[in-house]
């Protein structure tokens, strides 16, 4: 036996912390406390779901049930069996996820003890372990709250979301509450666990990087350590073979240590690309530890052979120009090697992309939404995806299908909207935290940059006193742990960051200011050279609404209690309420100018202008290439039911959004754009690709079915082109249609030149007009 899952059936008592029933595993013989059936990976509070003690947590205003549930703890149980063990092995016991002041008994023996929600744990039991018999395993999970309460907290501290108990505590910062996502103060083993042989010949590290890459003449660099029980270091060596579809190479490297590197070279390399910019080629590479002719361990890693840079000169760039005024390259920044910009093999890449936030509240949840969740990012042709720093750090599933599929990944350390302890205590668990998470995923392709945090820098400057830069956790012990572990990537200490000696704007920016129209100054006339997020409100479809909110709390909106539960709103008191659900209607009035009466109405208008905003919000930013060169925009899919900036809810119904985003983000794309002049609106281009285009396109007016502007050309790689001048009035409201065609594939987009307010009817009859185009959805069902 190498590995045995202990994922399944346990048992779980439980009871409240001061009430210490069980205070060590022998107690379980004789506790007075509950115990119920417990599934791992799991949450408690789905545990006591399945056996009738809580309603549906995520139903109207169940989530507020479990408040009193934080103050418990939690013993988990579970008796195995293992057949015969070699005398000689050692065995370790591996949590991949605790959450979260956990201890850990194997046959009363205390083998461990963890206090990180976000990384795996080894235990060695090679002691404790018993064959031939049963063996006992019992998981002490301590009341995080209480446990967070015997902490000091310095006046210089603030926590996440105003929630001081998550400071000192490494656990998702979101878990105390967030404008996403619910209070839900978790315990549970939430991931995987099983025991494990711990060979005594295996190859403990294998770095990669690409040290060269040219298409047909790469090199990858290779640092590495194994371990061995010889007596001596001679006739060692390493046996390295990579394939990639019909392409393979093949080394070996002669050691005289157990750490060192070397060069491989690959001669007709296939490089790994970003979606839209050429296929993310991929080699499985094995490598295999050799002495004397004998083959004593061999592990296999997947990598991409590529160069990835980012430019983050610092220079204010040209004022935005709306380009020129006849046909012609449209440019708006002359010079792409400035600001914030991705290269790829040298190439520089305008990303679009969104955010990835939890994909539940009970992250035991999460495996079984992880594929489905990318397989959207995927099919929205997103090229970046940003692993956004309240969340949890997300296991290889993920980071290999972002491989294989050309999206990569910025992905900020756990840390959001908070001032962290500076305590010597706290920085060693931040920097173990690092170097485990770092390790883990530095040789993933898709793995871009390593981010100190969400918005932290933003939140020393919000709150006045001591400068970001005082922040040791981003400026000393997460560079630090980046440099000595993966010291080819790049690592910038926030999102946003402000350089020190940076005056005015943050080349990366978080745009979401006054959330008014979406057409007005702020979005139009921004100064981001990269944005990290940007968002607009949508309600979620009608069907869904009626999953989480009780029949008789559906309408109306306002002074609704169950509608501010799911706002979402987690505070016992009013003082901290943003009110988004206001907002969200703020929104409707602001392009309609009235706020509909009727749920199906709000719903539909609502999801209209969420669809209008994000649909310009992406093409404004491909039309601003390279002053522009990217677009993180918030968010694909909701980690719970509720009402947000997603465009997919959390029963996976998809908002009006989704299909006018996946319209917009094609490489090759026709857009109506913004002028700065009533007279005229230009049509544009846009090839975010390689490649040199040849395009098909037209442009009609909706109502008239007047051809507007039509023709066929060469558009360059990597370059917005100009085609034509639509001529307009100030004050008619039209709807443009557009198609194109790009190497035989027919693709559709729209234009609603309006000012508002507009007609709600009007829009519903424009709707059956724009879901007929290319890659056509159902007008009927919108919002229902």
């Amino acid at each position: 036996m190498d590995a045995l899952s202990l994922d399944g059936d346990w048992k779980l008592a439980y009871f409240p912390s001061a009430d210490k029933i069980i205070q060590k595993p022998e107690d379980f013989e004789s506790t007075t406390a509950p115990i119920m059936d417990a599934r791992v990976p799991g949450n408690v509070e789905l545990d006591l779901h399945r056996a009738g003690i809580i309603p549906e947590p995520f139903f109207g205003k169940n989530i507020q049930l479990l408040r009193p549930y934080e103050y418990y703890e939690w013993w988990y149980s579970k008796e195995f069996d293992v057949p015969v063990l070699e005398s000689d092995a050692a065995w370790e016991l591996v949590f991949e996820g605790l959450d979260t002041i956990a201890t850990i008994w194997l046959n009363s023996m205390e083998v461990g003890h963890s206090e990180n929600m976000l990384i795996e744990h080894r235990f060695d039991i090679t002691r404790a372990l018993q064959a031939n018999q049963a063996n006992r395993l019992v998981v002490r999970i301590e009341s995080s709250l209480n446990v967070a309460r015997t902490f000091h907290y310095d006046v210089a501290n603030s926590g996440p979301d105003g929630r001081e108990e998550s400071l000192h505590i490494r656990r998702a910062p979101h878990t105390g509450g967030w404008d996403i996502m619910p209070r839900a103060f978790s315990s549970g083993i939430w991931r995987s666990v099983s025991i494990a042989k711990r060979p005594v010949n295996a190859i403990e590290q294998m770095y990669y990087w690409t040290s060269n890459a040219r298409e047909g003449d790469a090199n990858v660099g290779v640092r590495f350590q194994f371990r061995t029980d010889a007596r001596d270091l001679d006739g060692f060596s390493i046996q390295f073979h990579g394939v990639c579809g019909d392409h393979e190479f093949a080394y070996e490297w002669h050691t005289e240590f157990i750490a060192g590197g070397c060069q491989i070279p690959v001669p007709g390399a296939r490089l790994w690309w970003p979606k839209g910019y050429g296929d993310p080629n991929l080699y499985t590479v094995t490598a295999k530890l050799i002495h004397k002719g004998d083959v004593l361990a061999e592990r296999m890693d997947t990598i991409g052979i590529r160069d990835m840079k980012i430019d983050r000169t610092l220079s204010a760039g040209p004022e935005w120009s709306p380009g020129p005024q006849g046909e012609g390259r449209y440019d708006t920044d002359p010079d792409p090697a400035n600001h914030f910009v991705v290269y790829v093999n040298n190439i520089p890449i305008l990303a679009k992309g969104s955010n990835w936030v939890p994909l539940d509240a009970f992250h035991s949840r999460d495996r079984d939404r992880v594929e489905k969740a990318l397989d959207m990012f995927d099919d929205l042709g997103c090229n970046i995806i940003r692993c956004w720093g309240g969340n949890v750090y997300e296991d290889h599933a993920f980071f290999d299908y972002c491989d294989k599929h050309g999206m990569m990944v910025w992905q900020d350390f756990a840390f959001a909207c908070g001032r962290y302890p500076q305590t010597e205590d706290f920085l060693n668990k931040v920097r173990i935290e690092a170097e485990r998470v770092v390790c883990k995923l530095r040789n993933h392709a898709s793995l871009m940059l390593w981010c100190g945090d969400n918005e932290v820098d933003a939140l020393y400057i919000w709150d006045g006193g001591p400068e970001p830069e005082h922040n040791r956790i981003t400026r000393e012990v997460l560079p630090e742990v980046v440099r000595r572990c993966d010291p080819r990537r790049h690592f910038v200490p926030s999102s946003p960051y402000l350089p020190p000696n940076q005056t005015g704007n943050t080349p990366e920016q978080h745009l979401w200011g006054p959330r008014s129209y979406y057409r007005s100054s702020f979005y139009m006339r921004h100064s981001a050279h990269f944005i990290g997020e940007m968002g607009y409100h949508g309600c979620p479809n009608v069907s869904a609404i009626k999953q989480f909110i009780s029949e008789d709390k559906l309408w109306p909106w306002q002074d609704n209690e169950e509608w501010k539960v799911h706002n979402t709103y987690h505070w016992r008191h009013n003082g901290y309420d943003r009110d988004r659900i206001k907002l969200m209607a703020n929104q409707i009035k602001e392009v309609f100018g009235v706020i509909p009466g009727n749920l199906d109405d709000f719903a539909l208008a609502s999801q209209i202008v969420q669809a209008e905003a994000k649909k310009f919000f992406i093409e404004s930013t491909r039309l601003r290439k390279w002053q522009t060169s990217g677009i993180i925009w918030w968010n694909v899919l909701d980690g719970w039911p509720q009402f947000s900036d997603a465009i997919v809810d959390y029963y996976w119904g998809k908002k009006l959004a989704y299909h006018y985003i996946w319209r917009v983000q094609r490489p090759i794309c026709v857009i109506v754009g913004e002028s700065g002049s009533e007279k005229y609106r230009p049509v544009i281009i846009s090839n975010d690709s390689r490649e040199h285009a040849e395009v098909s396109y037209r442009v009609w007016d909706a109502d008239t079915k007047q051809n507007l502007a039509e023709g066929k050309l060469m558009i360059p790689a990597n370059q917005n082109w100009q085609v034509a001048r639509l001529r307009t009035s100030a004050e008619a409201h039209r709807l443009y249609l557009i198609e194109w065609t790009h190497h035989g594939e027919i693709f559709g987009n729209h234009y609603l030149k309006a000012n508002p307010p507009l007609n709600l009817e009007e829009v519903r009859g424009w709707l059956k007009v724009i879901s007929d185009l290319p890659r056509k959805f159902n007008p009927d069902q919108v919002a229902k």
